[in-house]
């Protein structure tokens, strides 16, 4: 689970956040790069294809098994977008941009078939000790794809930076190669109209029977809102703004994709240690809290420009709370989940939580065209209100479920 979160932390930087830096390098202007850079988007609709993955099997990859037979699929998906990326270059901007679009869609893929293979191979007691090795493995292919790739980016071409991390990939293949297929019989459905209404309506009209159609609204309005903070500044706007305040590369690199990356992981042990104790509900509202507040850090920055320890600061705090915020995200989305239907559901909810967060980054350049890099992020923290007030209507009937007794902490 460690190399397969290295496999689905690697290719997100890339068609995100390191994406941003490259094209800022090639003069591309800022509302063009927070677009471009918004083609993680992608994995905010990887609950569309999810039924694919639960019920068709890949003629060329049969033999490996459904779960590793998307998952070498994915991984090699990645490697080849990362190559192609490389040799297009920015200088070939429509074809470089269906490049990172596919190399995204990889790896959207990818990450749907490392949730589904997660959940088949182990009980639910022990899926909160896979969730923190894949995450640490995740973190580790972030500090490869940020920090490593950004400290390279000071000494040699983007390009053969592209080409390095598709070599990387080598690593999670030879390990979906090794590893075995999850033992779950999969029963073939009678006609076609059974599988689509099994693999496609199912799933969603279950969550919709369960919870009634305004518990269930009000239920995916919240996900839907709740991220908008974090997800705001992890797009395209966060490189241009670094370099605008005047730091290099490699600093930007060592505190935001090492040091903060490790302060990252310090934080979500804190939020799993709040879970324990205070049930997922109430640790997520807490942390939704904190991790808008942060944003307020950058504030410092943009007074400060150039001040390494402000920068730091402002990591330190960002980079803390958005950690502690993963696991009350993670267990929250676990309640509300049927496992007959996990891989579509979940995959369902964690897209839904991430898909405002990315929408407001894809317009990021343009507000901050209007507003400033400090109206900018004073816009993300008071985005949190409308999720924080659906927080307290939903308080009755999530609190009791989320207790800790309530999820065996």
């Amino acid at each position: 689970m460690c190399l397969l979160g290295f496999s689905s932390g690697l290719p997100f930087l890339l068609v995100s956040y390191t994406l941003s830096f490259w094209l800022k390098q090639d003069g591309i202007v800022l509302k063009d790069i927070t677009m471009i850079a918004s083609a993680g988007m992608t994995y905010v609709f990887k609950f569309a294809w999810a039924p694919l993955l639960d019920h068709w099997k890949l003629p060329l990859f049969m033999r490996l098994g459904q779960r590793r037979g998307w998952l070498l699929l994915a991984q090699i998906g990645v490697a080849a977008g990362l190559l192609a990326m490389a040799a297009l270059t920015p200088s070939q901007l429509p074809l470089f941009v269906a490049a990172t679009l596919f190399v995204a869609f990889m790896g959207a893929t990818q990450d749907i078939a490392i949730d589904a293979y997660r959940i088949e191979i182990a009980p639910p007691a022990a899926q909160g000790a896979l969730v923190a090795t894949y995450v640490l493995g995740y973190r580790l292919g972030m500090i490869v794809s940020g920090a490593l790739a950004l400290i390279l980016a000071d000494h040699i071409h983007w390009a053969q930076i592209y080409v390095l991390m598709a070599v990387a990939m080598t690593v999670p293949v030879l390990v979906t190669l090794g590893m075995r297929e999850p033992e779950i019989l999969r029963l073939a459905p009678a006609s076609w109209r059974q599988a689509m209404r099994e693999s496609v309506a199912e799933p969603f009209a279950d969550f919709f029977r369960r919870y009634g159609l305004w518990l269930a609204l009000l239920t995916l309005l919240f996900i839907l809102l709740f991220k908008i903070p974090e997800q705001a500044i992890i797009g395209g706007v966060m490189g241009p703004f670094y370099r605008d305040m005047g730091f290099s590369n490699t600093q930007i690199g060592a505190v935001t994709k090492i040091y903060g990356i490790w302060i990252g992981i310090t934080g979500a042990f804190v939020g799993g240690a709040a879970v324990a104790r205070w049930g997922a509900w109430r640790s997520l509202g807490g942390c939704i809290v904190l991790g808008a507040i942060s944003n307020l850090l950058y504030l410092l920055l943009i007074a400060h420009p150039g001040h390494l320890t402000m920068l730091t600061l402002a990591i330190s705090g960002q980079n803390f709370f958005e950690g502690m915020l993963g696991p009350p995200t993670v267990a929250f989305l676990s309640l509300l989940v049927n496992r007959q239907h996990t891989a579509t559901q979940y995959a369902l909810l964690s897209s839904l939580v991430n898909l405002s967060g990315k929408v407001l980054g894809f317009f990021a350049g343009s507000i901050v065209a209007v507003s400033g890099y400090g109206g900018y992020f004073i816009i993300t923290v008071f985005s949190v209100l409308p999720a924080m007030l659906l927080f307290v209507a939903l308080w009755r009937r999530f609190d009791p479920l989320a207790a800790p007794s309530a999820n065996g902490s």
